[in-house]
């Protein structure tokens, strides 16, 4: 394609000469636009399969790109579209079109050669992507003909982890907690115990042995060419999800049992023998597990505490093998990876950190709380009342057990603090019945009320009265106050 010789007589026309007469494109983005734009118009109505590590990939292996349309036999649309396109994509890098959500027998190949006459170059390619589209498809026509439950028995020659035993012992272990969770989730207990079973008998099919990225997906394929429910076949492909950040969650209450618990018995398996992730180093993708799991309480939403999880989770492993603290690095891990979260969805920091500070186990109710923290600080009384209480918490901390257990009205002397005890016992029932009814922005509205009365008695009254019962009697109505307070958040940690 090139002219031959090329002749540059100054550095500034560099590029500019390669290209027209060398047929090289110096810059790769501009080679890649120029791909992005071929790609495009050679579609026409259908829609090239959008890739952008792929696209990275072709443009680098391209110096003057020309995207020409091929095809293959469409008998090969039998087999399971995912097989088809991580096929032409991993292995022959060419772009498969779509029409809609549906594999065309037609893809796009990005080559290095402009030529007026492309024949050689699309039958070229053509018949280079038969052999791989055949092998595909015998691995397919051959693995239906056993049974993902025929298969379950050589998971127990599979290890997953030397200290963790092998798969089929996971799969044990995935039956029990995805039947609990289940159970929990008013779920089909018996579909979630199915799922679970048939969860990883792809790994040994040919399938997932010559394609390790289709693990799950060829498993809903194989479930539903035996028969079983959709649900089931569904929830063996989704109990992977989310693969990645961004990616879909499971549908279904039987799907997330068992992506919970598959996630749910990798974290504490892992943890429970001292593989924590550290620095930039998880081989065993625990953060993505530990985000799955995040993810699918809160977004969901479900209805589920995430200490009794881990619970259920742990009762699957023998006792002598989780060793060490590793509960407490469980839960510092999780805490974490919730914090990262919901910065990085945008929550303010301050926000994170109240919520945060009560450990909640109900990762479902955290939007709520948040949302309610956001507009208690927008009232005008939101910064008093916030100091107030960092400064209710550390009295009581200094105080160490002197505060009573209850407030003994005889005991209140001060105005001040016979008023801030009425307004506290008339605002804690609505404040309870809000509470329970997850209506957590009310409840700190609520609050707001009380600025007045708790402004007056920090005024007013002396609360480490020399007097041993007046003391108490006065922490015990600052305790009260706080526990009132701090029931969504710790609110001492919006003061500035």
């Amino acid at each position: 394609m090139s002219v031959g010789v090329i002749d540059i007589q100054h550095a500034g026309d560099y590029e500019a000469i390669l290209e027209k007469e060398g047929r090289v494109i110096a810059s790769f983005d501009k080679r890649r636009a120029m791909i992005v734009e071929q790609l495009d118009r050679a579609a026409g109505q259908l829609t090239w399969l959008r890739d952008d590590a792929l696209l990275d990939e072709v443009t680098a292996l391209v110096e003057f790109p020309a995207v020409y349309e091929a095809s293959f036999e469409p008998e090969f649309l039998a087999v399971p579209q995912e097989c088809l396109i991580l096929t032409m994509k991993a292995n022959q890098k060419y772009f498969p079109l779509m029409d809609g959500d549906k594999l065309t027998h037609r893809f796009l190949v990005v080559s290095n050669m402009k030529v007026a006459d492309p024949t050689n170059i699309v039958t070229g390619n053509a018949r280079v992507v038969r052999p791989r589209l055949a092998d595909a498809k015998f691995f397919f026509e051959t693995d239906k003909k056993t049974p993902l439950s025929a298969r379950i028995g050589k998971l127990s020659r599979v290890v997953y982890h030397n200290k963790l035993g092998t798969q089929g012992e996971r799969v044990d272990r995935l039956v029990k907690l995805a039947a609990t969770i289940a159970q929990r989730l008013g779920a089909d207990v018996m579909q979630a115990e199915r799922a679970a079973l048939l969860a990883k008998a792809d790994l040994v099919t040919d399938m997932v042995g010559e394609f390790p990225e289709l693990q799950g997906i060829m498993g809903r394929y194989y479930a539903l060419a035996d028969g079983e429910p959709a649900v089931v076949a569904d929830a063996i492909q989704s109990h992977y999800q989310p693969r990645f950040n961004g990616d879909a969650l499971p549908q279904g209450a039987v799907a997330c049992a068992v992506a919970l618990a598959d996630k749910l018995d990798a974290l504490i398996g892992f943890f429970g023998i001292g593989q924590i992730p550290t620095g930039d180093k998880d081989p065993f993708g625990l953060r993505r597990a530990a985000l799955g799991v995040l993810r699918m309480l809160m977004e969901t939403p479900l209805p589920l505490s995430l200490p009794e999880l881990i619970d259920a989770a742990a009762a699957g492993f023998a006792p002598e093998l989780l060793t060490g603290d590793w509960r407490t690095a469980n839960a510092d891990f999780f805490r974490e990876r919730l914090r990262h979260m919901l910065r990085d969805a945008g929550h303010d920091h301050k926000a994170v950190d109240a919520v945060l500070a009560l450990d909640p186990v109900r990762i479902d109710q955290i939007p709520a709380k948040l949302a309610a923290v956001k507009a208690f600080a927008a009232l005008p009384e939101a910064e008093a009342l916030a100091a107030a209480n960092k400064r209710i918490v550390n009295i009581l901390k200094k105080s160490g057990a002197e505060a009573g257990t209850t407030v003994n009205v005889a005991l209140l002397h001060e105005a001040a603090e016979k008023t801030l005890f009425a307004q506290v016992s008339a605002v804690a029932p609505g404040i309870e019945a809000q509470l329970a009814a997850g209506d957590y922005t009310a409840a700190l509205k609520a609050l707001a009320g009380l600025r007045g009365a708790v402004d007056a008695f920090f005024d007013g009254v002396m609360v480490m009265a020399e007097e041993p019962a007046t003391r108490a009697n006065r922490l015990a109505l600052l305790s009260r106050l706080a526990g009132l307070m701090n029931r969504v958040a710790d609110i001492s940690r919006l003061s500035v």
